[in-house]
């Protein structure tokens, strides 16, 4: 079997690689099955699991699972760092790039009828890093759409 090595330097990556690879715990099987026919082991040169494993076994399984407990670990500590830094009064992502006139003149373009991509075009941010450059879509797009909230209420 050809071996799909992980060294001491890659330990922490060793389960990531796995369900990266795997994807859900549904295609995990399949997966395991590709890599079998493809004559491709798992092989840790190094630690307590040193030698190679067939990705059908128990092994691939196991890490599999534990990185997608990291995964949700680190999920859940980046939510709770973000809730609380709101309650902290911080800012989270960029800086706002739309202002009450760039609103209006979206708004008014809306009214002619054109698209996202059109009224981004002719829309300019004015202040900030990206002074002089155009707004995305999804930006206008969120704009408007919370204009339209707002005055919903």
């Amino acid at each position: 079997m050809r071996p799909f090595l992980v060294g001491r330097r890659r330990a922490r990556a060793r389960s990531t690689i796995a369900t990266r690879t795997a994807g859900s715990a549904a295609s995990r099987p399949t997966l395991a099955e590709q890599l079998r026919a493809a004559s491709i082991a798992l092989e840790f040169l190094t630690g307590e699991l040193q030698g190679s494993h067939d990705p059908t076994g128990v092994v691939f399984t196991v890490l599999a699972a534990l990185s997608g407990m990291e995964r949700e670990y680190i999920r859940d500590r980046t939510l709770e760092g973000h809730e609380s830094a709101r309650a902290r009064g911080k800012h989270i992502g960029g800086a706002p790039v739309t202002d009450e006139n760039m609103l209006s003149m979206a708004l008014h373009l809306r009214d002619q009828d054109l698209s996202l991509r059109d009224i981004a075009a002719r829309l300019v941010i004015t202040s900030g890093k990206k002074k002089g450059r155009h707004p995305s879509a999804a930006t206008v797009l969120r704009m408007l759409r919370d204009h339209d909230q707002q005055s919903a209420t």
